[in-house]
């Protein structure tokens, strides 16, 4: 007797769970359903995110170049108190870094939306080239020759 009614509980205790377990066809649409929605909000939110990194990143990156516009333009009043040689000299250099600003400008300006991976990949290789040319602008501005007398 303990036996069979450990049985019939054992059994209905699987019944339960087994039928527990079991959705219903339409069920599984919905749940399929809400699944989908939220993968789109999800989606939809990761864009605008994106959008919103590319914005501020092209700000930034407009108000840097306009920066360099501002300091080779400062610079180059500086150098017209220089020696010829020195001044010539400093002047093709700053004709060089003008040259490179103009160009990134210009990539920036060009740039079209891709998908995230390819504006990663642009934003780590732009970021490398103004490092670069900061750089080269902090290295002409450090050899500054000494004024004329």
């Amino acid at each position: 007797m303990k036996i069979s009614i450990l049985t019939l509980s054992t059994t209905a205790i699987l019944s339960v769970v087994a039928l527990a377990g079991c959705s219903s066809p339409e069920k599984k649409v919905d749940n399929a359903k809400e699944e989908v929605v939220e993968a789109n909000a999800d989606l939809a939110q990761a864009n605008e995110e994106y959008q919103a990194d590319m914005a501020t990143y092209r700000a930034e990156s407009e108000e840097r170049l306009r920066q360099n516009e501002k300091d080779l333009a400062a610079f180059k009043l500086q150098v017209r108190n220089e020696k010829a040689e020195a001044r010539d000299e400093y002047n093709k250099k700053i004709a060089e870094l003008e040259e490179k600003n103009k160009t990134m400008k210009q990539r920036m300006a060009d740039y079209k939306d891709k998908g995230k991976d390819n504006w990663n990949s642009f934003k780590s290789e732009f970021n490398h080239d103004m490092d670069e040319m900061g750089n080269a602008f902090k290295d002409l501005t450090v050899n500054n020759v000494k004024k004329s007398d």
